[in-house]
C-alpha cells in the first residue's frame, strides 16, 4: 500500500471537507505547505453536488454571500446564463454535475492540493492523543492535521475521539425546543425522540420533462418493495396536497419547489415524500448497514419518482445525464450519496446549543460567541431558521425567523472555532455537520453554505497550525479572523451585518470593529442606525450627510438578458409582503410579489409610501411568482 506524507489531510469531499482543502492549499501555496483530499466518490462537493441538493438553503443575503460560499454562487451564475432562480425553495438553483465541475476545477488550480477520489476511509492512524493520519482503501496519509470532512464523522468513531449522536435533553443547555425527558411517555416529544434517534436524510433523485426533447420520458418502475399502485398511492398520498392556487395547480407548485435549468426537477420533498427515517440506527452500526439503508432510501426515492409519474404526467421521468454511475448508485437522476441532515457531533472545547443560534432578547441576531480570554471566536456565520426532519411529524421549534427582503428569512448566528476543536484530542478538526453542536442546533447549522464557511474556516485554521507549527487548540482565532476577512481569493464575513454587503469599502474594517468590540454590535444586526437606513449614505458612512434615497445602485434600470424592468404602483400587504401591480408587461402577472436579497432594497420596502408609481429592475422567478428586485426607483 502506497503512503504519502503531508502537511494537512482531508477526509471526505462533502462541501466542508472540500472547502476545507481548498482553502488550506490557497493559504499554504506561498510557503509550500502539501494538503491531500481523500474522498469515497468520484465528485467533491458533497450535499451541494453528490448528493443533489443543487437548490441550498440559508446565507442568501446579499451581505451573507461571502467567502468560497460567494464565490461558488458567482460561479454558478456564470455558468448559468439563463440564471439561478428557477424554484421557489432557494434563490439558486443549478446542475449539480456543474456544481461538481466548480470544485474539481478549483481544486485542479492548486499544485499542492493532491485529490485522491474513490478512496473509502479504513481506519485512523492515532499516537497517543494525537491524530496523525488515515489508512484508506489503497493508500495510507500520515499529517501534521487531519480534518475531519466526513458526512458521518467517521474520522471521530474510527479514531476513538468523544462524540455525541442522537437527542440530548433540556438538563444539558436549557434549550427550548429539546424534550425534557427521553424516557417519559408524557413528553410531547417522546414519540419522535424513540422513533428517530437523528434526522432523516434523502436520497435526493433528479426529474425531467422530456417534452422539450419530443423523446418520451423513460418509464419509472415501481421498486419491488412496493407491493401494488394501490401500495403506492398511499404511501405518498397527500404529498403536494395544498399547495395549489387560483392559477396554478398543487402539482405544478410543488415540481416548481426544485426546478432546475433545463426544465428538470431535484426531487427533496419532506411532506409525505422521499425523505427516508427507517432504522437510522443503521448509519454509524457498520458499513453494511449504512449500505443496506442507503438501498431503502433509493428504493423509497425511486417509488416516490413513480408516484409523480402517475399522478402528475407521463411526460415527466428520471433523467439521465445528471450523476455518474458508482458502486452505490445507478447515477443518471440518482444522486451519488443521500443527503445526510444529521452526523455523529463532537464533544469539542465549546458546543454550539439552541441558545446560542436563537436571536437575544428583543434582538433580531445572536448574541457573538466569546471564549474565556474575552475575544469573540467566531469564524463562520449562518441565517438558516431552524429545521428538522422526522417523517410523518412536525417538529415544534422555538422561531428565529424574521420578516426581511419582502419575504421570511433566519435570523442571524456564528459558529465558534472551539467547536471545531476537539475536547481532549490534538492534531484533528471538525469541518462539516459533525463540529461541536446539539441536536437541536443542528437543524440551522447543518445547512450548506454554513457548512461551506465551516469548512473554510477549518482549513484556514490548519494551514495557519503549519505556519506556526502549534497544534489547532493552541491557535489564536484573531489569526484566523484575520486571514479569513483578508484572503485575496474568497474574504469571508465573520460578523453578521446585514447592511455591509462584501463590496461596501468599509465592510473589512467594520468586520474586525465588531470582532474587537463585541458589546457595540446592534442588536439589529445593521450597522447603520435606522433612520440613516432609509436614506444612501457616501462610502464613510460616519461623516456624509444623508441624502433621500430614490434610485438603488441602477440609474437607468436598465434590462439584460437575466432582469426585466416593470412599471407599476407599489402596495404593502397588512402582513408585510409588497407587491407591484402592473399592466404593461403581458407575460407577467398583474400583481407582482416583490422581495430582494438587498439591505438597501428592504429599507424602501419598509419606507415606500401605498400607490406610488415605481419602476423596478429584478428577475423574474416563474415558480416562486416574484420579481427578485436588484433595482428600484419612484417615479
Amino acid at each position: 500500500m502506497e503512503t504519502i506524507t503531508a502537511d494537512i489531510l482531508v477526509v471526505g469531499g462533502g462541501v466542508g471537507g472540500s472547502a476545507a482543502a481548498i482553502q488550506a492549499a490557497r493559504r499554504g501555496a506561498v510557503n509550500g505547505t502539501s494538503v491531500v483530499l481523500a474522498s469515497d466518490l468520484p465528485w467533491l462537493g458533497g450535499m451541494l453536488t453528490s448528493a443533489g441538493v443543487s437548490a441550498p438553503d440559508g446565507n442568501e443575503l446579499a451581505a451573507f454571500q461571502t467567502g468560497l460560499w460567494g464565490e461558488f454562487l458567482k460561479e454558478l451564475r456564470r455558468r448559468h446564463p439563463e440564471g439561478l432562480g428557477q424554484g421557489w425553495v432557494s434563490f439558486f438553483t443549478y446542475n449539480p454535475a456543474v456544481g461538481a465541475a466548480v470544485f474539481k476545477e478549483w481544486v485542479a488550480e492548486l499544485p499542492n492540493l493532491k485529490w485522491i477520489a474513490n478512496q473509502p476511509l479504513r481506519s485512523v492512524l492515532r499516537e497517543g492523543t494525537v491524530i496523525t493520519g488515515a489508512v484508506f482503501e489503497s493508500v495510507t496519509v500520515r499529517a501534521t492535521i487531519t480534518l475531519d470532512g466526513t458526512e458521518l464523522g467517521d474520522v471521530l468513531a474510527l479514531g476513538e475521539v468523544p462524540y455525541r449522536w442522537g437527542w440530548e435533553t433540556q438538563d444539558n443547555w436549557n434549550e427550548p425546543s429539546a424534550p425534557v425527558s427521553l424516557d417519559d411517555p408524557s413528553d410531547p416529544l417522546y414519540a419522535i425522540t424513540q422513533r428517530y434517534p437523528v434526522q432523516s436524510p434523502t436520497w435526493v433523485v433528479v426529474m425531467e420533462d422530456y417534452t422539450p426533447t419530443g423523446k418520451a420520458a423513460p418509464r419509472i418502475e415501481r421498486p419491488a418493495c412496493v407491493k401494488s399502485d394501490q401500495a403506492l398511492s398511499e404511501l405518498f398520498e397527500g404529498a403536494w396536497k395544498n399547495y395549489g392556487d387560483k392559477e396554478t395547480s398543487a402539482a405544478q407548485v410543488f415540481l416548481g419547489y426544485g426546478r432546475l435549468p433545463g426544465d428538470r426537477f431535484m426531487i427533496n420533498w419532506p411532506h409525505q415524500g422521499n425523505d427516508y427515517g427507517v432504522d437510522l440506527h443503521r448509519l454509524v452500526e457498520s458499513a453494511e448497514a449504512r449500505a443496506q439503508y442507503g438501498r431503502e432510501a433509493q428504493q423509497h426515492s425511486q417509488a416516490f419518482a413513480c408516484f409523480i409519474q402517475q399522478q402528475i404526467s407521463d411526460r415527466y421521468g428520471l433523467a439521465q445525464d445528471i450523476f455518474p454511475k458508482t458502486e452505490c448508485s445507478p447515477g443518471g437522476g440518482f444522486a451519488l450519496m443521500p443527503y445526510y441532515r444529521e452526523s455523529r457531533r463532537l464533544i469539542g472545547l465549546t458546543t454550539v446549543s439552541e441558545r446560542d443560534i436563537l436571536p437575544a432578547a428583543d434582538a433580531q441576531v445572536a448574541t457573538l460567541p466569546v471564549n474565556a480570554v474575552g475575544e469573540v471566536d467566531a469564524i463562520a456565520l449562518g441565517n438558516y431558521p431552524n429545521d428538522h426532519h422526522y417523517p410523518g411529524f412536525e417538529m415544534p421549534l422555538a422561531p428565529k425567523a424574521i420578516h426581511w427582503g419582502g419575504r421570511w428569512t433566519g435570523t442571524p448566528f456564528t459558529i465558534p472555532y472551539r467547536a471545531l476543536v476537539p475536547q481532549k484530542v490534538d492534531g484533528l478538526l471538525a469541518c462539516e455537520k459533525n463540529i461541536a453542536v446539539s441536536h437541536i442546533a443542528n437543524g440551522a447549522t447543518r445547512l450548506q453554505p454554513v457548512v461551506f464557511g465551516i469548512g473554510q474556516a477549518a482549513g484556514m485554521a490548519a494551514a495557519l497550525c503549519i505556519e506556526s507549527s502549534c497544534q489547532p487548540r493552541a491557535l489564536n482565532v484573531r489569526k484566523i479572523q484575520t486571514a479569513l476577512v483578508a484572503d485575496n481569493k474568497a474574504p469571508a464575513a465573520i460578523v453578521p451585518l446585514f447592511d455591509i454587503p462584501p463590496d461596501h469599502p468599509q465592510w473589512k474594517d467594520l468586520q474586525h470593529y465588531y470582532l474587537d468590540q463585541p458589546g457595540a454590535y446592534p442588536s439589529n444586526g445593521h450597522h447603520l442606525s435606522t433612520c440613516q437606513a432609509a436614506f444612501r449614505l457616501s462610502a464613510d458612512a460616519d461623516k456624509s450627510t444623508p441624502k433621500k434615497l430614490n434610485t438603488v445602485d441602477t440609474p437607468k434600470l436598465a434590462a439584460d438578458n437575466q432582469h426585466i424592468s416593470v412599471s407599476g404602483v407599489f402596495s404593502r400587504d397588512e402582513d408585510k409582503t409588497c407587491r407591484l401591480h402592473q399592466n404593461t408587461d403581458d407575460n407577467l402577472p398583474n400583481s407582482i410579489l416583490l422581495v430582494t436579497i438587498r439591505s438597501e432594497i428592504t429599507e424602501i420596502f419598509i419606507h415606500l409610501p401605498d400607490k406610488c408609481s415605481i419602476q423596478v429592475l429584478g428577475s423574474w422567478n416563474s415558480a416562486g411568482k416574484w420579481l427578485l428586485c436588484k433595482g428600484l426607483q419612484t417615479l
